[in-house]
């Protein structure tokens, strides 16, 4: 159901005290800046912009290997807020190397695990828009390839 590192970051979440819940969520949100793109890193599909449901511009860099396999990078900008760089890290290191297919079909209801009910509740659904990016970029990545393809033909 969902791929196994995403998995085991559930599984850690889900059984901590809510007190060290938010403290490894903040612990997280520090990791974000790492997950950005490195200087000349290629990729196959980059999506910068700034929507309604987050404080600032977020950029999602998608690089697919031979084996379908996706690799992510994300941008944040200085408005972001902490939540939102903790589920980027999370993110990062839970989808990094599953299959294209994997990440369309990872259900999204993993995220109060993580976070917990009450900051689910306060923060609605922005907890959920990184989630929500990347399976973007994976469909317009596979919609592209597709378009490739029957062109090609």
């Amino acid at each position: 159901m969902y791929p196994e590192p995403l998995n085991d970051l559930i599984d850690l979440f889900e059984h901590l005290p809510e007190q060290e819940r938010r403290e490894n969520l903040i612990v997280m949100s520090d990791g974000a800046a790492k997950c950005g793109p490195k200087e000349g890193e290629p990729f196959d599909l980059e999506d910068v912009r700034k929507d309604e449901e987050c404080t600032d511009t977020v950029g999602i860099f998608l690089r697919v290997d031979e084996g379908d396999r996706a690799h992510f990078a994300v941008s944040l900008g200085p408005k972001v807020q902490t939540l939102t760089k903790a589920m980027t890290s999370i993110l990062c290191r839970g989808l990094n190397g599953a299959k294209l297919q994997e990440v369309l079909e990872v259900p999204a209801d993993f995220v109060p695990r993580i976070i917990g009910a009450e900051l689910v509740r306060l923060r609605s659904q922005t907890v959920y828009y990184v989630l929500s990016r990347m399976k973007t970029a994976v469909k317009m990545f596979m919609d592209r390839r597709r378009a490739a393809a029957a062109a090609a033909a």
